[in-house]
Order: C-alpha cells, then structure tokens, then sequence
C-alpha cells in the first residue's frame, strides 16, 4: 500500500512539472511572434527618434537589440557615436558581424546653464559624416535630440540651410527640450572650412 501511495506521488510530481513546460514555451513562442505580422513576415523596429538626413546619412537615439534588424536594411557601414560611455558589448558584437565601424566621438551630456559644446569635436566629426566612404553611417547620441540635432545643424550649415530651417529640424527632434544654447552654438559655428560641400535644398529655398 505504501508503494502504491509513493508511485501515485511520483505521478503526481511529475505531472506537476510537465505542466510548468507548456507555459515557458507558449511564453517564448509569444515573444518570438512579436517580431512577426499576422502574415509572419519580420517587423522592423527602428530606433527612437530615427530619420534620414541626407542620402546615406541617417540620425536617431541609442539603438538597441530590438533595433538591430532594422539597422540590417540600411546596409551601414559606419555609426558616428557621440557619448562618452563605452558602447555595450552587445551592440559592438553587432557591429562585429556587420563590419560596421565605430567612430566615438565624447561629447558629455550637458545641460543649460553649464554648456561647453566642443567645437573642435564637433567639426571632426563632420569630417566623418562627410566622407562618402563612410556610407551608409547613423549619427546618434543617447535620444537623437541635442548632440546629434547640433552635429546634424552643422552639417545643415556647411549645406548652406537658412537658420530657419536649421532650428525647425533641430526642434522637431528636440521638443519641449529644446535648448537656446544648442541653437547658439548651431549660428555661430562656422562652415566655411568645409568650401568643398555642395548645397543641399532646405524649406527655405521653396519658399
């Protein structure tokens, strides 16, 4: 009898952990079809604040995992990075499969009324996003907002944009964040060491 009793615990046991299985997997299989439409074709997921700025030349917030398929379609073949932080491992072991170069240019965070935007930083960087060899490149910061909207002002400048449109791109990314300083520090810079670089329309031409 008491055999009896300890096989149908067993049983039981064992029942109870096969249930636990179902669950995980319908879990994953769940995560899994988040990536898929309803057709089962892959979905794309670009990073925050992402856009094209020119051709070949594309700008957004930190990209993440769940940004990495999507970065795939643009065939990249440099990322300017504008922190300080060291980039995660598992976004230079994308870069790694990709053959995808890292330029990492340091520009700290800052905020008003303590601004020291590195102008010498700044036109180095364009020196990269300029180069067409570097292209297909993304340009981001931590949010696409201020260091990529000042890096990407000064590049509106050496395309000879009226400072209208400069602020009007700079502020749609930026928003209620927007900062004077960074529209400043975009109207003095000054673009013309960069004779070479041919104009490119703005809205202030078409008007």
């Amino acid at each position: 009898m008491k055999v009896d009793q300890d096989l149908n615990q067993q049983e039981r046991d064992i029942c109870r952990t096969i249930e636990v299985v179902p669950s995980a997997v319908t879990k994953q299989s769940t995560m899994a079809a988040d990536n898929f439409d309803s057709n089962g074709e892959e979905l794309y997921t670009p990073p925050l604040n992402f856009s094209m700025v020119d051709n070949g030349i594309f700008r957004s917030g930190f990209p993440d995992t769940a940004n990495f398929s999507f970065l795939k379609t643009l065939g990249l073949r440099s990322i300017v990075y504008l922190c300080p932080e060291p980039y995660p491992e598992h976004n230079m072991e994308f870069l790694k499969d990709n053959r995808i170069h890292l330029f990492q240019f340091g520009i700290e965070g800052t905020k008003e009324p303590f601004v020291n935007i590195p102008e010498d930083t700044i036109r180095e960087a364009l020196k990269v996003v300029l180069d067409v060899r570097n292209h297909p490149l993304l340009i981001h910061c931590k949010r696409g907002k201020h260091r990529t909207g000042c890096l990407v002002g000064c590049l509106r400048k050496i395309q000879r944009w009226c400072l209208t449109s400069i602020f009007d791109e700079y502020q749609r990314f930026a928003a209620a964040k927007a900062r004077l300083s960074d529209q400043r520090f975009m109207e003095l810079f000054d673009a013309s060491g960069f004779k070479d670089i041919p104009p490119s329309p703005c809205s202030c031409s078409r008007r």
